[in-house]
């Protein structure tokens, strides 16, 4: 080990803890940091260190290659700790993330610890950015003895020594051999589908394998991926060794992909990301890169998160290109085209900005501090929180933003706050589903129903042998037993997911979340009235459920019977044209029955009508025009244009709309009062003194004024003007009159009576006599009565 770069920069390392008590230590991949390190640091530190690993093979990898430097096996000098298997040791322990949130919110002075290392810090997993954030805070607070270091390969490191208050940086160059990349000529075509993908892989690996010598490691996105190219591969490379490496799988099949091979037979090792940074594997001369990563990504408004494939960043790119140079030169074959490497982001995403947030949100809440006051190097998305709190709050772990004692109880469980609250509910015998759901799905592919694979658990099923094992574990963890089916124990842990089907014939299923969801119609679950759907692929528009289970209304009214409850719903139907109101018993945002709903407060139907009235448009009557036209002609008046009524219907319209129910209605109701109720007393005694809504004939008949021309104007017959010697106005301006024949029809249009009876009535006159010999036409109208009858008829 004495040749490892790191070598070079440890007494730097050693002599910035001993000053600063913290340090960034940023070291390529192969330098030897997790290895060297820690026992380097043994003889400076007092009390135990605490290293951190990002996953549970590169804990327990880690701590066996520490006790074989002091030629020990775990459980002396070296130990570790994980979820499910720990092994004491004396001096150092190596755990996952999640544990030493555990440790400090169990005991924040970190009583015994020394020291601790965050090794791959460049991954910024959740938990990593969180135990960095509480550890800093203990430092600060209570602990200035405690020692830091933060290790990673790509990371920049100054955005994380600023954080630590411009901790020391210390910079081992590495030693990495020359690796020859090789891409393709030209881009893979376009649109991409899995099976072309897959086959694409499978003929690069070939290729390599063909044009090289020394071990493969593959890089590819996920199981599905590694299982397929894995059988291409088998049957075409017959003097090769093809071995899976992923999360997923036993720990002793990981081992053998990471160890030396021992037959005559080529190793090719087909991985995950897993193999990127934090392990080892021996025998690697040749990289194989098929450019993909997949990733949660967690969407805060469905509250589902989802598994994306995307390009990996460049950063990722150089890390899987190490690979290939650790212990000589090496080769990295690359899937995609040169041209199209400056496309790649710079770096994945940091975990915190598209998990799911309920963990966080939780573990924050029992830490007692606000988000915004902890040392995050990412803050976490805002609306992320919101809709984590409000999970958290529907679990009973969150009141009003505190944590309640069944919360207290949640937190220190190594499960999902989902999970751990149904166990804690129903009690041990949800523990084997609480193990279930807390693992990738064993049986992928199997259909949806989760009681298949809860049978298979039960009978001994191979496939879940690294299952079964938690959930003996888990049920010493749970409350009192309730018995509760299963469907009752999924619906306490995903009460957003509980699925009302549709009617129709396909199996298409509104969720108590308000979200849609499918599922194929061959499944088991398809006639199912009611489901819990606890897996769905995160389709905006309408998921597809990968697991579920069947639960009763009888089994919901048992667990949620105070969740469930009346509402009345008065709405806008623009498909009927009226306003529609039901009554309906109602779990979240589905409908378990449903009535007609009477007596409905003239409120809500009023309420509901104002959007038929934003649909139908405003329909103003000849009256109601009028109206608006004179209130528009004087300064300091209501605005009653279109826009500005109906960007103001709530204050005008709303109290006048308790007996308009449907778009017939809406057809017949005179908005007049409504409009008038806009003017106070002086303005409408202004209104009616300068803008006068009729003028009054010499009959006393009143007439309306129609404002809406270049000057206000009336229609009427000649007959009834008889006896106006002067021209009638409006404020200053002459009323525009058009005087009409006994068959209202236009005769003259005049703003000025006096003078057309001086001039034009004579000629009128002469003309109208003869069409209408029954009506008076006087020689002097200035002086007759006013009349819309005819002459008297004569006997």
């Amino acid at each position: 080990m004495s040749d490892l770069p790191i070598e070079e920069v440890l007494p730097e390392v050693l002599a910035a803890l001993a000053q600063a008590g913290r340090v960034v230590l940023q070291a390529p991949p192969g330098a030897g940091k997790t290895s060297r390190v820690p026992l380097a640091m043994l003889s400076e530190v007092d009390g135990k260190i605490i290293m951190l690993e990002p996953r549970r093979l590169a804990a327990r990898t880690a701590a066996e290659r520490l006790a074989e430097q002091l030629e020990e096996k775990p459980g002396d000098t070296v130990g570790y700790r994980m979820r499910g298997a720990s092994v004491a040791g004396r001096r150092i322990e190596v755990v996952t993330e999640g544990i030493l949130t555990r440790m400090v919110q169990a005991d924040p002075e970190l009583t015994g610890i020394g020291a601790v290392i965050f090794d791959e810090f460049h991954e910024r997993s959740l938990n990593a950015d969180l135990g960095l954030a509480l550890v800093w805070e203990v430092r600060q607070a209570m602990r200035p003895d405690l020692q830091l270091v933060v290790m990673s390969a790509t990371i920049e490191a100054a955005p994380v020594a600023a954080l630590l208050d411009e901790a020391p940086v210390v910079t081992s160059e590495g030693r990495a051999f020359p690796v020859d990349v090789r891409w393709l000529e030209r881009p893979l075509s376009k649109p991409l589908t899995w099976w072309g993908f897959v086959g694409a892989a499978t003929e690069l690996v070939a290729q390599a394998v063909v044009e090289t010598k020394g071990g493969v490691l593959v890089f590819l996105p996920g199981a599905g991926e590694i299982r397929e190219v894995q059988a291409r591969l088998t049957s075409k490379l017959r003097d090769c060794q093809v071995l899976p490496l992923y999360g997923a799988m036993p720990f002793a099949q990981q081992q053998e992909a990471i160890w030396p091979g021992t037959g005559p037979k080529r190793k090719v090792v087909l991985a995950t990301s897993i193999a990127e940074t934090s392990l080892t594997i021996e025998d690697i001369r040749v990289v194989v890169d098929a450019g993909r990563a997949r990733r949660a990504r967690f969407d805060p408004r469905s509250g589902m998160s989802r598994l994306v494939t995307e390009p990996v960043s460049r950063a990722e790119a150089t890390q899987r290109t190490g690979r290939a140079g650790r212990v000589a030169e090496g080769i990295c074959y690359r899937l995609w085209a040169k041209a199209e490497e400056g496309a790649l982001p710079a770096f994945p995403p940091a975990e915190i900005e598209t998990a799911d947030l309920a963990g966080l949100a939780l573990e924050l809440a029992q830490w007692g501090r606000a988000v915004e006051d902890m040392a995050l190097l990412t803050p976490p998305p805002a609306q992320g929180l919101v809709e984590a709190r409000a999970l958290l709050g529907d679990l009973g772990c969150l009141a009003n933003g505190a944590l309640t004692p069944h919360g207290a109880d949640v937190v220190r469980m190594p499960l999902h706050p989902r999970l751990a609250h149904m166990l804690r509910r129903a009690g041990p015998s949800s523990a084997p589903l609480a193990a279930l759901l807390s693992h990738r799905d064993p049986m992928q592919g199997v259909g949806v129903d989760l009681e298949t694979r809860l049978r298979a658990m039960a009978f001994g099923d191979a496939r879940f042998k690294e299952i079964g094992p938690d959930a003996k574990r888990f049920a010493k963890l749970g409350g009192p037993e309730a018995g509760l089916s299963v469907g009752q124990q999924l619906a306490l842990a995903f009460p957003d997911r509980v699925g009302l089907r549709r009617k129709g014939d396909d199996p298409r299923y509104v969720l108590s979340g308000g979200k849609g969801a499918v599922m194929d119609a061959g499944e088991v679950l398809a006639g199912q009235r009611l489901i819990v759907a606890c897996d769905l692929d995160g389709d905006a528009r309408e998921a597809k459920i990968r697991l579920g289970a069947p639960v009763t209304e009888a089994e919901l009214r048992e667990i949620y019977g105070a969740q469930i409850g009346w509402v009345g719903i008065c709405e806008w139907s623009r498909r009927e044209g009226r306003v529609l109101a039901r009554q309906q018993e109602r779990f979240g945002q589905i409908t378990l029955q449903d009535r007609i709903w009477k007596d409905v407060p003239a409120g809500d139907i009023a309420q509901a009508m104002l959007l038929g009235v934003r649909q139908l448009g405003l329909r103003l009557t000849p009256t109601a025009e009028r109206f608006r036209a004179r209130v528009a002609l004087l300064d300091g008046l209501p605005a009653m244009d279109d826009e500005s009524l109906l960007a103001g219907l709530e204050g005008w319209l709303l109290p006048y709309l308790d007996r308009v129910k449907t778009a017939e209605d809406w057809k017949a109701f005179d908005p007049l009062p409504a409009l008038r109720a806009m003017l106070d007393w002086p303005q409408i005694q202004r209104l009616d003194t300068e803008v006068p809504a009729h003028f009054t004939t010499p009959l006393g008949r009143e007439i309306p004024i129609d404002y809406s021309g270049p000057a206000p104007e009336i229609a009427l017959r000649l007959q009834e003007m008889f006896g106006q010697t002067t021209h009638p106005m409006v404020g200053s301006k002459p009323l525009r009159i058009t005087l009409l024949s006994p068959a209202q029809r236009p005769v003259q249009t005049t703003q000025d009576i006096p003078g057309f009876w001086a001039t034009s009535y004579a000629d009128v006159r002469r003309d109208m006599r003869g069409r209408y010999p029954k009506h008076p036409w006087p020689e002097d109208p200035t002086v007759a009565d006013p009349t819309l009858r005819a002459k008297p008829h004569k006997r």
